[in-house]
């Protein structure tokens, strides 16, 4: 008869297993903590998406500071992606309810920022983690409401406003607000009109094929919708604080 393995050894090796991974969490959450409060006033050097797109397409990216935006791009921003940006903590409880919901009409009919993920969920995405549906999607879940989080706590709304209007993807290889602004409309940020802004933000659900030059049909029908909220919603007390 073959030997068996010794309780001993198998609780000595259940040991090691534990104590492996408590100091491989620790680890992770110290070094992501460190990350983030140096993301607090450095934009991140690189991030999985900008690496894996630049690989395929080449990388523009322009990081830019908060005077360097136009208020129109952060408008935009808040109008079509969360208009509860300023009022929730990072996850819109009631966002997410609503999208739940079985919904009537087309797809295209929904309101401008009716989606459940908020611009702080998409900025942990984005800064931290990675790209992708399917199995990814679900495994990204947990990090993704860990960082963002985070992020609300540390950096607060205005700062992750305006690492989001510079780290999101708006075309092939392009990255953020500025080098949006340049490709298509030859101009720096803070001069974008307010049509200028909603278009490069309707094509923010696939820059790859919702093209802002020449204007898809997607961007074309979305970015009047942003427009009219962006109308809206800009008398608020509290968007304006972060707006401007």
């Amino acid at each position: 008869m073959g030997s068996k393995r010794s309780p001993v050894k198998k609780t000595s090796f259940l040991w090691r297993l534990w104590r492996f991974t408590k100091r491989a969490v620790l680890f992770m959450f110290i070094s992501s903590l460190l990350y983030v409060i140096m993301c607090r006033w450095v934009m991140p050097p690189i991030t999985i998406t900008q690496l894996s797109n630049g690989i395929v397409y080449g990388l523009k990216r322009d990081y830019v500071t908060h005077a360097e935006i136009s208020p129109n791009a952060r408008l935009a921003a808040i109008a079509s992606e969360d208009q509860r940006f300023p009022d929730h903590f990072g996850i819109d409880i009631e966002a997410i309810e609503k999208s739940m919901k079985p919904r009537k009409g087309k797809k295209k009919n929904r309101p401008a920022g009716a989606g459940a993920s908020t611009i702080t969920q998409q900025t942990a995405k984005n800064v931290f983690l990675w790209q992708g549906e399917g199995v990814w999607k679900y495994i990204r879940k947990v990090p993704e409401v860990y960082f963002t989080l985070l992020i609300e706590l540390i950096w607060g709304k205005q700062r992750i406003l305006d690492v989001y209007l510079n780290v999101i993807e708006t075309g092939q290889g392009i990255f953020g607000i500025e080098a949006a602004s340049e490709a298509y409309f030859g101009k720096p940020a803070k001069n974008l009109t307010r049509q200028e802004a909603a278009m490069i933000i309707a094509c923010l659900p696939n820059p790859k094929k919702f093209t802002v030059r020449p204007a898809s049909t997607r961007v074309s029908w979305r970015y009047p919708q942003i427009l009219r909220e962006m109308h809206n919603i800009e008398d608020d007390e509290d968007l304006q604080k972060l707006v401007h």
